[in-house]
């Protein structure tokens, strides 16, 4: 679980802020202000055509995520600030997935009529939602912001960014290009509000204010968005356990695992944390793993490595910050381990699941824990007791040529995502091969104490009128309604 970083986005908690003192007053006043600022930017937007607000998200996208400089530039501002990640891997979500929302929303009705049901005598009418209180991970300040920013205009809303103390320069750097874009295009540039030093009471004045809440991050904030009193889209932790089973192509697996593992070195919550591999291509996967650079530690080198990522394990699992998003060679040094220079991530294996191990939970690191299973049934309960331990509901993934396989995976594990012969973190957020919509949010479902159980896009910045029109009057016959059904006799 992310109770480091992510979690606790606010380390320095003095027990003053539980009391009504001046500090809270003003940041109460200060939240005042912003709102009133947003909310009046956001009256005009709402009046907006739909021609305007495509022309907005267009405008959004054109003048940032299709500008090399511009891209180039955030990413590197990012990694310089946040420590977390590796720069190429920055500019391709800036310039892909900022890229794939806007494709996904550019031709979508989000103003007036969008939807009419003739034989059922329905019309939906989409409104905006209002202002939007949007919690920004440290891990996605570079994309998160242009991410919530198209959607935010398609719909007609405005948004102020709460963000991570860590990322709380990028995100003001990123709101600031996007209120640029607001003003040449003749829009108010209030539509996007960035908190500049960000605060834990802040952040709750403002999710007690604002009229939606988007919380992307750590899950005590999360948890706190949905105690705010206001309606929240929250997202849960990540864990993603990886079957591969017989049939699987070992090579082309071994590719796509590297790619998603590797990418902006395990910042994101969809890489794969766990292998679970069949017996009988066990040690045939292991070599085509290390093909590709991963290096599998022995028993001695997996105590020390624990020890570097959990330094107070068993009293609690919180990860070292300096393993996080960080380089093998970086984790190596910390562990005290003799790794290769070329190997690009590591391996440890694992024969206990849940949380008899804390390398059975998120490790948000170059490190993955790999797992034996004879038949298929051995990984669902593998996966299952790995994510009840950490990332309920997020997803997992298989590599097999079996759809009886890949079935028992989806219909027995309790995720909202299961991914199929392709890289776990590309694809869960939308990719080009895949009809998931782009995101930087994914909802968990009830699993993962979540609203939602799919990708949050347009469809949730959005409010629905329905206006109901009578219909010719049409009610079954019990022999209609019942047809099919044997009652059982007293």
């Amino acid at each position: 679980m992310r109770k480091d970083l992510l979690q606790n986005m606010f380390v320095n908690k003095d027990k003053k802020e539980k009391k009504m003192d001046s500090k809270e007053v003003n940041s109460k006043e200060l939240i005042e202000q912003l709102m009133k600022r947003s909310r009046k930017a956001q009256a005009i937007i709402a009046g907006y055509s739909q021609k305007q607000v495509d022309t907005l998200a267009a405008a959004i996208t054109w003048e940032i995520v299709a500008n090399e400089d511009i891209v180039n530039e955030l990413s590197s501002f990012s990694l310089n600030e946040c420590r977390l990640g590796d720069l190429e891997s920055k500019k391709v979500k800036v310039k892909e997935k900022c890229r794939g929302v806007y494709y996904d929303v550019k031709n979508a009705k989000s103003v007036g009529i969008v939807e009419e049901i003739p034989e059922k005598g329905l019309v939906r009418i989409a409104k905006p939602v209002g202002v939007i209180g949007a919690l920004v991970p440290s891990t996605q300040s570079e994309m998160h912001p242009i991410v919530q920013a198209i959607n935010c205009v398609k719909a007609r809303d405005s948004i102020i960014f709460s963000p991570h103390p860590r990322g709380k320069n990028t995100t003001k750097k990123v709101v600031n290009l996007i209120r640029g874009v607001m003003k040449k295009y003749g829009a108010p540039e209030d539509i996007f509000i960035a908190i500049e030093n960000p605060t834990l009471p802040l952040t709750n004045e403002l999710m007690k204010q604002c009229d939606l809440i988007i919380a992307t991050g750590g899950q005590p904030m999360v948890r706190a968005a949905y105690s705010s009193g206001t309606p929240a889209y929250g997202v849960g932790a990540g864990n993603a356990i990886i079957y591969i089973d017989k049939t699987a192509d070992l090579a082309d697996a071994a590719k796509k695992i590297l790619i998603s593992k590797v990418f902006d070195l395990s910042a994101g919550c969809s890489c794969e944390n766990g292998l679970v591999i069949d017996d009988e291509i066990y040690d045939q996967m292991l070599e085509e793993l290390k093909k590709v650079g991963a290096h599998m530690l022995d028993g001695a080198e997996k105590k020390k490595l624990q020890k570097a990522i959990w330094p107070q394990w068993p009293k609690n699992n919180v990860i070292n910050r300096d393993v996080v998003a960080s380089p093998v060679s970086n984790i190596a040094k910390i562990a005290g381990l003799d790794v290769p220079e070329d190997r690009k991530f590591l391996l440890v294996e694992e024969s206990v699941t849940g949380p008899a191990s804390p390398f059975n939970g998120e490790k948000m690191s170059l490190v993955t824990a790999v797992y034996h299973s004879k038949t298929v049934a051995d990984a669902v309960k593998i996966i299952n007791d790995n994510n009840a331990y950490s990332g309920a509901g997020h997803c997992c993934g298989i590599y097999s040529k079996d759809q009886n396989s890949i079935n028992t995976i989806a219909l027995e594990t309790f995720n909202t995502r299961v991914v199929v012969n392709q890289s776990q973190s590309a694809t869960n957020t939308g990719s080009w091969t895949s009809g998931m919509p782009f995101t930087s949010s994914l909802g968990c479902g009830t699993w993962g104490g979540n609203i939602v159980s799919e990708n949050i896009s347009l469809k949730h910045y959005l409010n629905n009128t329905w206006v109901i029109r009578e219909i010719p009057y049409y009610k079954p016959t019990d022999e209609e309604l019942f047809a099919g059904f044997t009652p059982i006799k007293d």
